[in-house]
């Protein structure tokens, strides 16, 4: 079975890298699901959205955050390039909650801080 060699990296580190049957970005223009044999793609990311990568050995579907950011998809290799990165299984649950409460407390309705504080939550699975 053909699979996808998947890169997530932020500025600081490599989030995840591994093989993968199939990663789910969401990029300015719209959700974005990628399968082996895709065609050839540069995109932008949704500042404040959550990818998903499906790994190839049949394990559990990872979720991360993440910032601005670019991807680029060729020849079954998928690198996903963010500002900021985080996997949701990194997210402290309550930690993510408070902030979220800090930014709309303060007013930041609609912002960046705030989308990017529901992404850390959705991507830990829990409602934002």
């Amino acid at each position: 079975m053909a699979t996808l060699k998947v890169g997530l990296v932020s500025p600081e580190r490599e989030v995840w890298s591994g093989e993968a049957k199939m990663v789910v970005a969401q990029t300015i223009e719209g959700q974005l699901g990628i399968m082996p044999g895709h065609a050839p793609v540069l995109g932008v990311l949704l500042d404040g959205s959550v990818v998903k990568i499906e790994p190839a050995d049949g394990g559990e579907w990872v979720s991360a955050m993440v910032g601005s950011g670019f991807f680029s998809i060729a020849d079954n290799e998928v690198s996903v390039l963010a500002e900021q990165a985080e996997l949701g299984s990194e997210v402290d649950v309550a930690d993510a909650r408070r902030a979220l409460d800090e930014v709309l407390s303060a007013g930041g309705e609609g912002g960046t801080a705030e989308r990017r504080a529901r992404a850390r939550l959705r991507a830990a699975g829990a409602e934002a």
